[in-house]
């Protein structure tokens, strides 16, 4: 069960996020903020649904030796930290809304 239905484009959402380098800011850093806020949101979803998939195909891998193992731990890594910060992100939108609506009543 994938989120955005889209395809494997680019090796990682940091990739996505537009961080190349360490030090370097996002390629997007001078767009309208709601711009940069949706690329970010489609990296996130993107790296989720590999992160899916990964997990789905993980029982039909034709080998297991070292390196497919190692490889398959750090897709699922990056698979958990794209979860957690999505989890982060809709516990934070929630209580942004319910200190809103409380502030109106």
């Amino acid at each position: 069960m994938g989120i955005s239905g889209v395809g494997n484009e680019r090796p990682t959402w940091v990739v996505e996020l537009g961080h190349t380098d360490a030090g370097a800011p996002p390629a997007s850093a001078s767009a309208a903020p709601s711009s940069t806020f949706a690329h970010a949101v489609t990296g996130l979803t993107r790296a989720v649904d590999r992160g899916e998939a990964l997990i789905a195909n993980a029982g039909h891998l034709g080998n297991y030796d070292a390196a497919t193992l190692i490889a398959l731990q750090a897709g699922i890594y990056r698979y958990s930290e794209a979860v957690e910060l999505v989890a982060k992100i809709v516990d934070h939108a929630s209580s942004a809304a319910r200190t809103v609506l409380q502030g109106s009543h």
